[in-house]
């Protein structure tokens, strides 16, 4: 008689716990890279921060509020009604931005005595920094300072998209090296592929930035760049998003009187891939602020999965991932010369753009796809779970 096949194992499962910004990019892509590598994610998540105007009003002092702690207070509490209504899991999940909420989940996961993980991605301080807040509101400044060089000790995994950021954090807040995984930015793969492009048979050559209007991204720089072509009639840029520095870009193109210069707001997500998939070109970004030379942003990775032809900032952490003239052409940031010379290079060979949005694609399934990071991130997880149990 044949013994009976012993159960299935139960696939990994991840609770997702905190006040993480549900429609953030980096939060959507990586819960839908673990349901990919046949991870079982539970969301235990309740809102607390709100739009970019909202997040700047708390930075400047609004923390202070009776209003926002009662908001506080109250995102809390209900969190942790769902927590305690979560069945079994093996790991507990800090999305992005989770390291306010790292103080309340570390005795959460000792209480079920499983490990913590915590998505750093980006610096709220280092933000908060280059967008002048912090010299605003040093108290601020000072308490999310402490705050995220306290959250960084606590979890037993921290992942980061590139190596440089990993090298910043361990000297700003001395964050345990030793504890970091690399998991890069990406993209979502299933809304941002190939498809057939749409451009009237004007002879005009479309540059499109789509991002937001923030130090990171160097958009002065871009709107300069296009001035030094403004003799180029058929190169034109349109520029998609919102932001701080929106205003400033605009009144830039008026001074510069630029007729080669459109801007639109923000694009449906829904809607975005088909204007990527109209450009000729894609900007990526060329701001020098520390947040923007550590990261290879979203941007690039949502146009490289388009098989469109980028050019963006150099820099160390876009080098270490890409290779100049194979998958994206890099150019000095805040140069707008040099800008406006690789966008002529670009227009006046469509080969060696054809080169690049083929070779961009492929690279960017090897290390940013939904499959190549939900492959990356259950290798983590599966490695620390091992460890904890030798």
């Amino acid at each position: 008689m044949n013994a009976a096949a012993p159960p299935a194992a139960r696939p990994l499962r991840v609770c997702r716990f905190g006040t993480w910004r549900e429609d953030y990019s980096r939060n959507r892509i990586l819960g839908a890279a673990l349901r990919r590598a046949g991870v079982e994610v539970v969301d235990c998540h309740e809102p607390l921060w709100g739009s970019i105007e909202d997040r700047v009003r708390l930075a400047r002092g609004g923390w202070t509020a009776p209003a926002f702690a009662f908001r506080f207070v109250r995102a809390y509490a209900r969190l942790l009604v769902r927590f305690f209504r979560t069945g079994a899991w093996d790991l507990l999940l800090l999305g992005y931005p989770g390291q306010f909420d790292a103080c309340l989940a570390r005795p959460l996961a000792w209480l079920r005595r499983k490990p913590l993980v915590l998505d750093v991605f980006m610096s709220p301080w280092l933000i908060a920094s280059e967008r002048g807040l912090v010299a605003r509101a040093p108290l601020t400044g000072r308490l999310l300072h402490a705050i995220e060089r306290g959250a960084l000790r606590l979890p037993d995994l921290l992942l980061q998209d590139t190596a440089d950021y990993v090298a910043w954090l361990c000297r700003e807040f001395r964050a345990p090296a030793d504890r970091f995984r690399l998991v890069p930015t990406g993209a979502d793969s299933d809304r941002f592929r190939p498809i057939p492009a749409r451009r009237p048979d004007d002879g005009l050559f479309r540059v499109l930035y789509a991002g937001t209007f923030i130090p990171n991204h160097g958009v002065a720089a871009m709107i300069r760049a296009a001035a030094r072509l403004r003799d180029e009639p058929a190169i034109r840029f349109t520029f998609i998003g919102d932001g701080p520095d929106k205003a400033e870009a605009e009144a830039l193109a008026r001074a510069e009187t630029l007729v080669n210069v459109r801007f639109e707001g923000w694009t449906e997500p829904a809607a975005l891939p088909a204007r990527l998939a109209e450009a000729d070109l894609c900007l990526g970004a060329f701001g020098t602020t520390p947040q923007s030379l550590m990261t290879v942003q979203n941007k690039i990775y949502e146009a490289l999965a388009m098989a469109r032809p980028v050019v963006t900032g150099d820099g160390p952490a876009v080098r270490a991932a890409f290779t100049h003239g194979r998958e994206l052409w890099l150019c000095p940031r805040q140069d707008p010369a040099a800008l406006a010379d690789a966008i002529r290079t670009l227009r006046a060979d469509p080969a060696l753009r054809a080169r690049l949005a083929e070779q961009g694609r492929a690279r960017f399934l090897e290390v940013g796809s939904i499959e190549a990071l939900g492959a990356r991130l259950r290798t983590h997880l599966e490695s620390l779970l091992a460890a904890r149990r030798r």
